[in-house]
């Protein structure tokens, strides 16, 4: 949304098997990071975390940001090691 170089975010909820593009289930709220602002519909944004919705992870940063979700719930990133094979023994 918004204009050239000028951009906003409206923050959804769509179904996974939907669309990329498709029609959005509800908007529960948007983010202008021009200057930096962010509103939420409280009630529907804990209404469809409690129906189960996964935000992803920017929507995820942007809601603990707003106190809308404990920092604790931060998605904590694993790193995965891969080990090169054993050179075999001669």
């Amino acid at each position: 949304m918004g204009k050239k170089r000028e951009v906003s975010y409206r923050v959804v909820v769509a179904q996974s098997t939907s669309r990329r593009d498709g029609r959005p289930v509800a908007e529960i709220g948007f983010h202008n990071p021009r200057n930096n602002e962010t509103r939420f519909n409280e009630e529907a944004v804990a209404d469809w975390l409690q129906k189960g919705a996964q935000p992803t992870d920017t929507v995820r940063s942007l809601l603990i940001k707003a106190n809308l979700l404990p920092k604790e719930s931060a998605k904590v990133r694993k790193t995965v090691t891969v080990e090169a094979p054993a050179a075999a023994a001669e």
